[in-house]
């Protein structure tokens, strides 16, 4: 058994402002340390960037990111070079997870699976001043977005699909940065999805105040998006992007589907991702697919709700009191998981 957190990070403000912030922040944690050791002892996750083209891509896509990245390099000492690589989200590989999401005509459920040792333990709540929606959700690899919803709604998540046959492209968790920043709808998302480069398979859920949920299917070579309420670990349309073993992603699909209902509100939809014995949760940590937070967002209501581990009572956010001004008071989230390896925000590991 493992006591975790995950840390509130919230500002208003300029990106470059936040950057910087975020990199006063990084100096007194043992993320980046923790990080470094990883990467070295797994060589292939580190890829050359071509700087010229990943700044094109930002200015085209998120121009703001780029002085968020400024405001990083700026903060650490590093030159620009180096902060597209680490928090750029642009040809960095990603880690095998699960992740299920269900959804209603009110809410977005996630389970995020993955293994503790790669989480960073950061759960961001920040409202741009020069460019940009405001958004809030968990992140990843700093500037990126495991999942979230934004000012006007629009709520969004992703499960992993396959890394075989990546390209040069964005990382999922920098495409959802980009699609929460950017987009005010599903309708402008899925063309986003649509123009935007992959580096690997993925699919995004979204879903907006209108009630209505897609789900959009995304590999480096072809994107489509089709209506559903339920997402794993494959693909329906494009199968030919799909892994070879999907044995787990259609279980967890099947108990999904025989588990929801016409009347399932909320924490009825909550409760069972969350629940252990609901058989959607995952406790299969050490194979980097076992559920490490369950996320949930009512775009109509602009509130979130958040639990890190299994059978948790989620803590619940207001995002329209921060919209308007409102400070979050509540420093860290805590959370139990059923396996030894700490987060990398917690303290130096071997």
């Amino acid at each position: 058994m493992g006591n975790v957190y995950s840390e509130i990070v919230q500002f208003r403000g300029n990106h470059y402002d936040f950057g910087y912030m975020q990199g006063e922040l990084l100096k007194e944690s043992p993320i980046l340390s923790n990080r470094e050791k990883q990467w070295a002892s797994i060589r292939k996750r580190h890829f050359n960037i071509n700087e010229k083209e990943a700044i094109q891509l930002f200015t085209k896509f998120i121009p703001g990111m780029l002085d968020e990245l400024h405001g990083l390099a700026d903060a650490l000492n590093w030159r620009m070079e180096d902060a597209l690589r680490e928090f750029g989200g642009y040809y960095v590989d990603y880690e095998k997870s699960g992740c299920s999401i269900l959804t209603g005509s009110e809410f977005l459920i996630r389970n995020y699976d993955s293994h503790p040792g790669y989480y960073e333990g950061r759960y961001t709540i920040y409202q741009p001043t020069d460019t940009g929606y405001a958004v809030i959700g968990p992140s990843m690899q700093i500037t990126g977005r495991t999942d979230g919803m934004n000012e006007k709604g629009l709520a969004m998540g992703y499960n992993f699909i396959n890394r075989i046959g990546s390209g040069n492209g964005f990382v999922c968790n920098m495409i959802g940065r980009i699609i929460l920043e950017t987009c005010a709808n599903v309708e402008e998302a899925i063309s986003l999805i649509m123009e935007i480069p992959h580096r690997t398979s993925f699919s995004y859920v979204l879903l907006d105040p209108s009630g209505e949920t897609f789900v959009v299917e995304a590999s480096p070579r072809k994107v489509v998006a089709r209506k559903s309420n339920i997402s794993t670990n494959h693909f329906e349309v494009l199968t030919e992007e799909n892994r070879y073993r999907m044995n787990d992603s259609l279980r967890r699909q099947n108990e999904l589907e025989k588990q929801q209902s016409n009347d399932l509100n909320l924490y009825g939809a909550y409760r069972i991702l969350n629940e252990e014995d609901k058989e959607i949760f995952s406790g299969n940590y050490g194979a980097s697919a076992g559920t490490i937070h369950t996320s949930a967002y009512v775009p109509r209501e602009r509130k979130t709700l958040f639990a890190i581990g299994g059978d948790r009572m989620p803590v619940i956010f207001d995002f329209n009191r921060f919209l308007e001004g409102e400070d979050i008071n509540i420093k860290r989230i805590k959370g139990i998981l059923k396996y030894d390896t700490p987060f990398i925000n917690m303290g130096m590991i071997n």
